[in-house]
């Protein structure tokens, strides 16, 4: 079965087109995204208005192009699939508008997929013997979640930000120290260089029974050290605020996935999203389901940014449950 997948929830236009056995093997046959960060990076984040006009540019070349290095047609697609939420509304309506008219058009099945479940699903094109029920965290710009995967289809978030997002709070930083958006890769490289013990942040954990985080504390009180050194005429350092701050994220999110992992009962951990490829958590989380017992997995760079071929994964399975979407399929912000 050959799925084409098409993914348009911020400011990345992507297609990808994956082939599925019978014998459950999978094959990533393209994968094509169109990046919009230099026209965000003006504004130092995504502006909605901005991202939509450009994947209305994007989305026609960006899927053709996707088609033609798997060398495929239309005509050779079995199903296909799209982010229809959450995201920005006006990013997801071109790419929900696009495959609605594409299945129409063409006959083919259309498959909402929900953007986290997608991000959890890029684990099953590179780790072939991945399967649920796990627990998966899923850590982006916009999302950070702990979630029950039951199975391909059955999700049930068992923990969440309370507020800001883990990629944000990357973000906000990295800006107030001169660094270019997205801030995550130059953070990463950063700290690797800083003295983490340099300076003491509060926790993201949420010290209750909850499984819940809280990044708001933890970016205002990086914001806070930085403007009183800059105000004391003091030297800021930005690999030891980078370090700092890295350091304060990772443990915070170290201090909720074993509650997590024990609540579910599984022995599997499962990392997604745009901050999976975030090196010093991915390093942490490991060292952490190896000192436990437990198996880690987590996507290969190219496919821990939004892509399409983690939307042709989890339409696959959504698919195979015979949810598919007929042509009043909306998006949802």
């Amino acid at each position: 079965m050959l799925v084409l997948g098409i993914e348009s929830s911020c400011d990345e236009t992507a297609a990808a087109v994956c082939s599925f056995s019978d014998d459950g093997s999978k094959s990533l046959l393209s994968s094509e995204v169109a990046s919009q960060i230099n026209v965000h990076r003006l504004y130092g984040g995504v502006v909605p208005e901005i991202a939509g006009r450009a994947h209305c540019e994007a989305i026609c070349g960006t899927v053709s192009a996707a088609l033609s290095k798997a060398d495929k047609t239309l005509d050779d697609i079995d199903v296909i699939g799209v982010t229809s939420t959450p995201g920005l509304i006006g990013a997801l309506l071109v790419g929900v508008s696009y495959a609605k008219a594409l299945a129409y058009s063409t006959g083919k099945p259309l498959v909402a997929v929900n953007h986290i479940k997608a991000h959890v699903a890029a684990n099953y094109l590179c780790h072939p013997n991945l399967k649920p029920p796990f627990t998966a965290l899923v850590v982006s710009g916009g999302h950070t979640s702990l979630i029950d995967v039951r199975t391909y289809t059955d999700f049930r978030r068992i923990g969440r930000t309370r507020d800001d997002a883990a990629g944000e709070a990357f973000d906000k930083i990295g800006r107030v120290l001169g660094l270019y958006y997205p801030c995550g890769a130059e953070m990463d490289a950063l700290a690797a260089k800083g003295n983490k013990n340099a300076f003491r942040f509060p926790s993201a954990a949420i010290a209750d029974d909850t499984l819940d985080f809280s990044f708001s504390g933890l970016k205002t009180a990086a914001l806070n050290t930085i403007n009183s050194l800059k105000q004391k005429n003091l030297p800021v350092v930005a690999e030891d605020i980078a370090a700092s701050f890295t350091e304060a994220f990772t443990s915070s999110i170290c201090k909720k996935i074993l509650p997590a992992v024990k609540h579910c009962g599984y022995d599997k951990i499962v990392l997604a999203g745009g901050v999976s490829a975030n090196s010093h958590l991915r390093r942490a989380l490991s060292e952490l389901a190896q000192e436990n017992g437990y198996s880690f997995y987590t996507p290969p760079l190219p496919l821990c940014g939004d892509n399409g071929a983690m939307v042709a994964a989890q339409a696959y399975f959504e698919y195979l449950e015979g949810n598919i979407s007929d042509i009043y399929l909306n998006a949802m912000a």
